[in-house]
């Protein structure tokens, strides 16, 4: 009986980083797949938002989206037109992004359901991880905070349309730009902010590459708004299940405002690249992430240190 890397992806072979390598080439095929509820209101909109954040995932191994799978849960008693707008904003960002759409397969659902499964090309060779950070890297984020909360004032009908307008823009914005230019100045780990917040795949970036990784609250961008809703209390539940998530894993210092911390570990969609590059190298990527018309944002707001046990993240002023 074949493998299950040769069913799925003909006789390649996966190697340590489950990337499946195409024989005979010095690329590999990644594959990756994500779908969700509608987060905003307009359909086409919320059609562009699924499409980016499906694609981001490759993206932020360094890869390159070759081709990709709508998936969709639509009910029955909703007009059809509503299922077009959101397959024609997905569609958008696939055109954007030069990935082919295929195909895809929809099922009737209470809920509408969204999101794409993506195939991509990376050379295994130099890619981006989770584990390449070292001690002596400062942090670097691409995109601004907030995309949880506000989705969640907009549930409660509790939000300022150009705060939604701007949220909105920087979800559906493409990580391909960012992405491209971190590969150019030799990084090598990285990886997009979503659903587990910044401190939860800061995490992941911690024990991937067993250091401790370091956040300054007061550094980090965010969304315009986002500051006082979350004061008022709109971070989304997934703020509080990071936090349990991470447990001892997390260390807060004292006097940092409550909602700075629930930002810190609150879900985004569609969240930027958070970068690992070492010192000597940052004004370089952050000159050229600033003359890049596809990075709105670029902020060093951390560092990375040598691990004295268990990899942490914690949270400073």
């Amino acid at each position: 009986m074949p493998s299950r890397e040769e069913v799925l992806h003909g006789p390649g072979t996966l190697d340590d980083a489950g990337v499946v390598r195409i024989p005979g080439t010095d690329k590999a095929i990644v594959q990756t797949v994500d779908f969700f509820p509608p987060i905003v209101d307009d359909p086409r909109e919320f059609g562009r938002i699924a499409a980016a954040n499906s694609l981001s995932d490759i993206y932020a191994m360094g890869g390159l989206p070759l081709s990709a799978l709508n998936i969709v849960g639509f009910p029955e008693e909703l007009p059809m037109t509503i299922l077009g707008e959101i397959l024609s904003g997905g569609a958008e960002k696939m055109e954007e992004a030069n990935c082919a759409l295929l195909g895809g397969h929809s099922v009737r659902d209470a809920e509408i359901k969204y999101g794409l499964a993506v195939t991509g090309t990376i050379d295994p060779d130099h890619m981006l991880t989770n584990g390449g950070a070292r001690a002596g890297d400062v942090l670097v984020l691409t995109k601004s905070l907030g995309t949880g909360t506000v989705s969640t004032a907009l549930n409660k009908s509790e939000i300022d349309a150009d705060i939604l307008a701007t949220a909105t823009t920087s979800m559906s914005t493409l990580n391909a730009a960012a992405a491209q230019i971190a590969m150019n100045h030799g990084v090598k780990s990285a990886t997009d902010v979503t659903g587990f917040g910044l401190c939860g795949h800061g995490s992941e970036m911690a024990l991937a590459s067993n250091v401790d990784i370091y956040f300054h609250a007061t550094k980090l961008p965010l969304l315009p708004g986002v500051a006082d809703l979350a004061k008022a209390g709109y971070c989304s539940g997934g703020s509080g299940r990071n936090r349990a998530h991470l447990g001892d894993r997390l260390s807060v210092e004292q006097g940092i405002e409550e909602s700075l911390i629930s930002l810190c570990l609150d879900s985004e969609t569609s969240g930027g690249l958070l970068i690992a590059i070492p010192e000597d190298r940052v004004d370089r990527l952050l000159s050229d992430l600033q003359d890049s018309a596809g990075v709105a944002t670029h902020v060093v707001i951390g560092e990375v240190k040598a691990s004295t046990g268990t990899p942490r993240v914690s949270i400073l002023n």
